[in-house]
């Protein structure tokens, strides 16, 4: 990857992913699909300026969808974990 702000697409929020950044300091993320770990550990600490300890990754498959008679599906995407050292917090989530 060229730019590394073009690695991370969106923060992923979800139930499990807001208790895991509460209790674990676990922050998930949707990557780009040809991301690799070490791509990614180096984007979250450029953006915004922590210190990265570990990054896992799951490729999430697309889903079936029907509109009436149209059959399709969702695009597959690529969803990143990182867990951050302890006293690091990223405020992306102020708002919520």
């Amino acid at each position: 990857m060229k730019n590394l702000r073009d690695v991370i697409i969106a923060p992923h929020i979800s139930e499990r992913s807001m208790m895991d950044m509460e209790e674990k300091n676990w922050y998930t993320f949707k990557v780009q699909l040809k991301a690799n770990k070490t791509e990614i550990k180096k984007a979250v600490e450029e953006i915004f300026d922590v210190k990265v300890e570990k990054v896992t990754t799951n490729r999430m498959p697309g889903k079936k969808r029907r509109m009436g008679y149209h059959e399709g599906r969702t695009a597959k995407w690529k969803k990143a974990r990182v867990k951050l050292a302890e006293d690091n917090r990223i405020d992306i989530f102020e708002g919520i």
